[in-house]
């Protein structure tokens, strides 16, 4: 796709489109987590993780039964890390680079909550027991740093109706996943190929 340079965006030409924030988002930003977002962590069961490494960026959804981080102190956050499909793409970026960014959802609620930080990964084995479930321990857990925490607004949950379950997109309309990676792949996989590893 040929972009014409003259409608690129620069710089220079971010204030003809884009007003000043308002005070009050100017002010929204806080360096810790205050007891207020600390309620919102607890009743969060999905955040989405964004890290970088030299391979690029990546962005992984991290859920859990209930509260899927947890507040450790004002100044740290401490992340499971469940079996998954073990391409650790996560991980190899933490360990890379430490810069993370979250945003945590809340199902029903229009608004979101973000933390920026970085991030050390423990294999502490008293440190996971305090995150086992049915009997087994997280892989490693991520112990977040916070630079960064604040609300986010509404807006794009209320604009894409994601709550709404009338606008629940129908398996009739989407394409099956496991066979669109049969597709892809040319592999012959089992119906559950999608399902999490816990091995």
């Amino acid at each position: 796709m040929h972009l014409d340079p003259a409608h690129l965006l620069s710089p220079e030409r971010l204030s003809p489109l884009y007003r000043e924030p308002s005070a009050a988002v100017k002010a929204k930003t806080s360096d810790r987590i205050s007891a207020d977002f600390a309620r919102v962590i607890a009743v969060s069961p999905l955040v989405v993780l964004a890290t970088g490494g030299p391979n690029g960026l990546d962005c992984s959804p991290r859920g859990d039964v209930g509260q899927v981080v947890y507040v450790q102190d004002e100044k740290t956050l401490l992340l499971p890390d469940r079996p998954g499909n073990n391409r650790i793409d996560s991980v190899r970026n933490i360990l890379a680079s430490p810069s993370v960014a979250l945003i945590f959802l809340v199902p029903g609620v229009s608004e979101s909550f973000r933390v920026n930080g970085t991030a050390q990964i423990t294999t502490d084995p008293a440190l996971l027991a305090r995150f086992a479930y049915k009997g087994q321990l997280p892989r490693s857990l991520f112990v977040i740093h916070v630079e960064e925490a604040y609300l986010h607004c509404g807006r794009a949950l209320l604009r894409s109706e994601v709550w709404n379950a009338a606008k629940h997109v129908s398996s009739e309309v989407l394409p099956n996943f496991v066979q669109m990676l049969r597709d892809q792949t040319k592999l012959n996989l089992p119906d559950d190929a999608l399902v999490i590893e816990d091995r």
